[in-house]
């Protein structure tokens, strides 16, 4: 009873902050665009009879699942090299995956306007190879703001990985494999399974983080690819439509929270010790 006592007395301040500047708000803004004048839920019902409106939910959502999808696939396999190499390399691997993140995402997202432009330098490398109908128009596209959510969340992928990888036993993979599992067996039922607790924690990280991004899409997608992000902030502050934005950022949050959940519980199936 004493334990229990002093646990809520120590989480008391944390609890307290959660509560009053997340739960709060989120719960007053969710409230906010439930009783409108129109009706009940007549803002969500606006919100999806719009093509355009839409439009921009489902490419948010596109480029969300985008990014996380190849941000596991280039992450795993990195993470799965630093993690077998030797603890000199290892330290320094592991530097050059986190130092991208010591510069602001602004900066980051910036550097693309530099790689991607018509006059950037892949359109410069391309010409000088003669590759046909170079320079191309590779910025304000999706592809521009996927390959750029890609770059900048794959750190975070990496260490997340890294650390599971690296707790998995090397007596555990020598003696699937000698009792006669192939490489790619060894990896599809001792090392997939065993990372799926790394995949779920990255995999969410990836998908919130790309599924709210604001400046990245704005820099490098603009006016062409809007997402709810940045649609959000037109609402908001170009066009002053508080209400439209209430209901933007309700449903940002229900459909960020709708899909961790079916994340979670579709790795949770995968994973041979969750059960």
């Amino acid at each position: 009873m004493i334990r229990w006592v002093t646990g809520w007395i120590l989480s008391a301040p944390a609890t307290t902050l959660v509560l009053v500047f997340l739960l709060l708000p989120v719960g007053a803004t969710v409230l906010a665009t439930l009783t409108t004048a129109e009706g009940f839920f007549a803002s969500y019902g606006e919100f999806l009879q719009s093509g355009f409106r839409r439009t921009v939910l489902w490419r948010t959502l596109e480029i969300a699942l985008l990014t996380t999808g190849f941000s596991l696939i280039v992450g795993f396999f990195t993470a799965y090299v630093v993690s077998r190499a030797s603890p000199r390399w290892r330290s320094i691997l592991i530097i050059a995956a986190v130092f991208p993140l010591l510069t602001g995402v602004v900066v980051r997202s910036f550097a693309f306007l530099i790689l991607l432009g018509r006059n950037g330098i892949v359109n410069r490398f391309m010409v000088w190879l003669g590759v046909d109908g170079a320079p191309y128009s590779m910025l304000f596209t999706e592809g521009a703001v996927i390959v750029a959510m890609v770059y900048l969340f794959v750190p975070l992928m990496i260490l997340t990985l890294v650390g599971v990888l690296e707790n998995i036993p090397d007596d555990v993979i020598e003696a699937a494999a000698s009792l006669g599992a192939t490489p790619a067996q060894v990896f599809r039922q001792v090392i997939f399974p065993l990372a799926v607790p790394g995949l779920i924690v990255g995999a969410v990280l990836v998908f919130t983080g790309s599924f709210t991004a604001y400046a990245t899409p704005q820099l490098v997608g603009g006016e062409r690819v809007m997402v709810m992000g940045t649609f959000l902030h037109q609402q908001a502050m170009v066009a002053f439509d508080w209400d439209s934005a209430a209901t933007i950022a309700a449903i940002m949050v229900a459909v960020t929270l709708a899909v961790v959940l079916v994340m979670t519980r579709m790795a949770r199936r995968l994973n041979p010790l969750a059960s």
